[in-house]
């Protein structure tokens, strides 16, 4: 265990933000499997802004790179528009 002052908060801080990090990736990762469970073009389309929107707040604090980011916004985005034109 560290020894110095320093290094004590420093490990205190970064367990605070690991708490933080997992906390809102869950609450992503659960939002991403509900907007996937929709079946219902409208339902889906009216929650695709907000799932986006946790998405890159994710990759804006570096908890998930920002390609990873792009790339589950894409698979969101054809899911539903795939919903809407069947």
């Amino acid at each position: 265990m560290a020894n110095h002052k320093a290094t004590k908060k420093d490990v205190r801080q970064s367990a605070k933000r690991n708490a933080r990090n997992r906390y809102y990736g869950k609450t992503t990762r659960n939002a991403i499997r509900d907007i996937r469970a929709i079946e219902e073009p409208a339902a889906a389309s009216e929650k695709l802004p907000s799932v986006a929107s946790m998405i890159d707040k994710l990759a804006r604090r570096g908890t998930i790179h920002k390609n990873k980011a792009s790339n589950l916004k894409r698979k969101l985005a054809l899911r539903v528009n795939a919903l809407a034109t069947k």
